[in-house]
């Protein structure tokens, strides 16, 4: 024989409303509307700030692409609507496309470069002694505070084609085919001068933020995958990547949008040259509107790059995305 307990609500205590689907009762008592928008009126300035410093000039952007804006037009302060016509006179130059392949490959070889030398460089300091470590961080940090002019003159002494300190090392230890050898003959071989200069600033930066990621994993799980059996690749891929992984991503995302904007090494090593073939979109850029006062085609080319940078990120987001998904 079993006993039931009455488990009825007193009087006057009404039972609670069930939860509605989001997690909220119903039947409640609503806050007040000074509570509700308190958040949205402490955000409102920073969002006010954000569109006045950022969205309106981008809008003038994009107006400025639709206009025939050259010196003539701006001088008189004649507003001539040209519609799209900027974007196809862009669209329809060749050299737009072949400088467009051109800043997309040079971007990405840049971004792997620094990665990859980032993470090796993060890997020696957890192994290095504490003076050797001390003294190759105050090395990387002298390399990354130096001014980009500063650093493109140093380089353009190292890799001058008679005086340069690089070419002369090398005929040393016995190559002599690079006796006077000009590393700016080419776009190819100008842009891998530009490149280098550009990875040797941008690793410091990596390296330091990965080299904090590693100090944050335990020793002791690398003993616990060392008495596991495990060889440096394998305790690499199970204990050190998965912490990695995520500042790899950040830090892939904003060596993708620093290196696609590079200007002042570019234009300060040849100005786009030797005959415009380490030209990229932000020289390019530079001699439309600046250089040419075509600023309405400046303008779309501007437009442009916010494009094919827009593509690239949401290829990278989209693998981002794969990778999170493959994990669980």
């Amino acid at each position: 024989m079993t006993s039931t307990i009455d488990t009825a609500v007193p009087a006057g205590n009404p039972p609670p409303a069930p939860p509605r689907a989001d997690g909220r009762r119903t039947g409640g008592r609503r806050r007040p509307l000074g509570q509700v928008l308190t958040p949205y009126l402490l955000l409102a300035p920073a969002v006010v700030a954000v569109l006045a410093l950022v969205g309106w000039p981008a809008v003038l952007v994009v107006l400025t692409s639709l206009r025939k804006m050259d010196l003539g037009e701006l001088v008189r302060g004649q507003v001539v609507w040209t519609g799209f016509d900027n974007y196809a006179t862009v669209l329809g130059d060749p050299e737009f496309w072949k400088i467009t392949l051109r800043t997309v490959l040079f971007t990405a070889a840049c971004v792997l470069t620094t990665l990859l030398g980032g993470l090796l460089i993060s890997l020696l300091m957890r192994q290095l002694g504490r003076v050797v470590r001390t003294a190759l961080q105050i090395c990387m940090v002298l390399a990354w505070a130096m001014p980009i002019l500063s650093a493109t003159t140093v380089f353009q002494w190292v890799f001058d084609q008679h005086y340069g300190i690089l070419n002369k090392t090398l005929v040393l230890v016995g190559l002599s085919t690079f006796e006077g050898h000009n590393w700016f003959a080419s776009g190819a071989s100008t842009l891998f001068v530009i490149g280098v200069l550009v990875c040797w600033q941008a690793i410091p930066f990596v390296a330091f933020s990965l080299y904090a990621g590693l100090i944050g994993i335990p020793r002791e799980l690398y003993e616990a995958a060392g008495m596991d059996g495990a060889n440096p690749w394998q305790t690499f891929r199970s204990v050190t990547w998965p912490t990695l992984r995520p500042i790899v991503m950040m830090m892939t995302f904003l060596q993708l949008l620093w290196d696609f904007k590079i200007f002042a090494q570019v234009w300060a090593f040849r100005q786009g040259g030797p005959n415009g073939e380490s030209t990229t979109l932000p020289v390019l850029q530079y001699l439309k509107g600046i250089a040419g006062s075509h600023f309405g085609v400046a303008a779309a080319v501007s437009v442009l790059m916010v494009v094919v940078l827009l593509v690239l990120t949401v290829q990278y987001l989209r693998m981002l995305v794969r990778s999170q998904e493959v994990d669980l």
